[in-house]
């Protein structure tokens, strides 16, 4: 209570101070949210936040399935916060799941309302000049869809590691511009050169920052900051890459990119901005499912096997890598300007849910849900009738059993004509509507037969399950047969290390052609028009080359 009333007060202070300047274009409210919290305060405040959502200790005894280990409550006092000293197992598993989730959404209700106390302190000096806050990623401990709401516009941090997948970059742009629906966000950090705190701080090759700061453009960003100006001369990040290194001067190779860069983005002026991208695919990314997901004690411990991003991201490369624009979505969006809808690990299914999916589909969407979804309730409590639950009717589907094997196990399925490994997970699933096809199946043990990829008709649309895990290839094949079924467009043809994406805008259209490999690419553009970086024409259908690293703005009239 006394931090907020302080950070609170100080927010308010500055705006008051610095109100009339007229260079001020936002203000950025602390400095990437994060940690747990399990002091008294917390403690008491949790309590409060389960008698205003439960009402009664009884209705939290069945939400929570209290009677299951003798963990019944008889009054709200009693409740503590849930730790390793209690029913957590370790960090990502609880031997009791209603309790730690329901804790998991309190922190980050309980951060959002701090960012919301300093910004209305803001807002009641500057009403008119807008906030945020600087996201990281897919932070697993908030629920940034609903932090969202509070900001005017959101921001994120990016700082590659040197085994980092090119398409984790892509995706996390996306959710930030997915955040407030479409609108342009901020790279609020980035390092122009290396980083000084992860396990191996590589230097960022010549032609990378170039390249990711227009992959973020590409990706709906409307400015890119880097972090930091000047480097420190002492404590924590005094060995972090800046603008302007310890040398002092702009004699260095990261200041010279870095000015390029400026005088390519002053050229291009007003352009791109507000310029949004027309994604007919969407990918459900929900904190929900992610937390109770990986908080469930089964079907592995393997934190691997239960590591809800990495099931996401499986689906995100294929449309990547097949160059298909991809909004994210939760299950409270509005799917109706969309063609397609993914959902890995559906394993919550929230109420409304089924009823939006089912009148989707049924109006021509395609619907395409995987192993281990329709599991629970929004209270982590298990749809009774047998699973996909509220998803059998749109999948026409029944989920009998779940068989789960270690890495060095697998079977395989015939898709397409082509032979893919079946990994980590195996639903012994059965057809239940005449309506329900199967496209391939187990080749192996006692459920050799059994299907691994449906597609049941419902209405004039198509609901699609995969049963298992598979190989990056057997995702792009899949997905890139039920984006042809869907009619959309993909923006180029696959190939290794290119993305295309497209932005749109009173300008123009615009398609950002990015060769993120070590070699030229030649590419074949699907429509005409002016390269906005070099002024260069191109016509559609006739190649060009796309150099090492190299980015095109390809403008295209409507």
């Amino acid at each position: 209570p006394v931090y907020r009333r302080a950070a609170s007060a100080l927010a308010g202070a500055l705006a008051a101070r610095y109100k009339t300047y007229g260079n001020i274009v936002a203000w950025h409210i602390s400095n990437e949210f994060s940690s747990d919290c399990y002091c008294e305060n917390c403690e008491k405040a949790f309590r409060r936040y389960l008698r205003e959502k439960y009402k009664t200790i009884g209705e939290l005894n069945r939400a929570w399935c209290t009677s299951f280990w003798s963990h019944t409550f008889y009054d709200f006092d009693e409740i503590v916060a849930p730790n390793l000293l209690t029913e957590m197992r370790r960090r990502n598993e609880s031997t009791f799941q209603g309790i730690a989730l329901d804790y998991r959404r309190f922190l980050s209700d309980s951060m959002m309302e701090c960012c919301a106390l300093e910004a209305k302190a803001i807002k009641a000096h500057t009403p008119d000049i807008p906030v945020t806050t600087n996201f990281m990623h897919f932070f697993r401990d908030l629920d940034y869809r609903k932090w969202a709401d509070v900001l005017d516009f959101t921001s994120w941090d990016a700082y590659p590691a040197i085994d980092q997948d090119r398409e984790e970059f892509a995706i996390w742009h996306d959710y930030m511009r997915s955040l407030k629906k479409g609108q342009p966000f901020l790279l609020m950090e980035q390092t122009p050169s290396v980083t000084n705190w992860q396990r191996y701080n590589f230097i960022r090759r010549p032609g990378v920052v170039r390249l990711s700061s227009y992959e973020a453009i590409a990706h709906g960003a409307d400015g890119v900051l880097f972090f930091q100006l000047r480097r420190s001369r002492g404590s924590m990040e005094k060995m972090h890459g800046a603008v302007i290194d310890h040398v002092g001067t702009g004699d260095t190779r990261a200041f010279r990119e870095i000015k390029a860069i400026g005088q390519e983005l002053d050229a291009l002026g007003d352009t791109l901005l507000g310029a949004r991208t027309n994604a007919k695919v969407a990918l459900v990314f929900d904190y929900d499912n992610l937390w109770s997901s990986e908080l469930c004690c089964g079907p592995s411990s393997d934190p691997e096997y239960k590591d809800y991003v990495r099931e996401v991201m499986r689906y995100y490369k294929a449309l990547n890598d097949l160059n298909v624009s991809t909004d994210l979505v939760w299950e409270e969006s509005d799917f109706s300007g969309y063609r397609v809808v993914i959902a890995p690990i559906l394993y919550m299914v929230k109420p409304g849910f089924r009823e939006k999916i089912e009148a989707f589909v049924k109006e021509g969407g395609i619907f395409i849900a995987s192993a281990f979804s329709g599991m629970v309730d929004e209270t982590d409590l298990v749809y009774l009738g047998g699973q996909p639950g509220p998803l059998r009717d749109v999948l026409g589907i029944f989920v009998e059993e779940i068989d789960c094997l270690p890495p060095d196990r697998s079977n395989s399925f015939v898709y397409g004509g082509v032979r893919y490994e079946a990994k980590q997970y195996f639903d012994v699933i059965t057809r239940t509507e005449k309506t329900c096809r199967a496209l391939s199946a187990y080749e192996s043990d006692f459920y050799a037969g059994c299907p691994t990829v449906t597609k049941n008709g419902f209405g004039n649309g198509f609901g699609y399950y995969v049963a298992t895990r598979s190989s990056e290839e057997f995702y792009r094949a899949f997905l890139s047969d039920v984006i042809k079924e869907a009619g959309v467009e993909p923006l180029a043809g696959y190939q290794p290390g290119l993305e295309v994406t497209e932005r749109e805008n009173g300008n123009g259209r615009f398609l950002f052609y990015l060769n993120h490999g070590d070699a030229a690419l030649n590419v074949t553009p699907e429509v005409s028009g002016r390269d906005l970086l070099s002024g260069e024409t191109f016509e559609k259908g006739k190649p060009f080359s796309l150099n090492a690293k190299g980015v095109v703005i390809l403008k295209t009239d409507f």
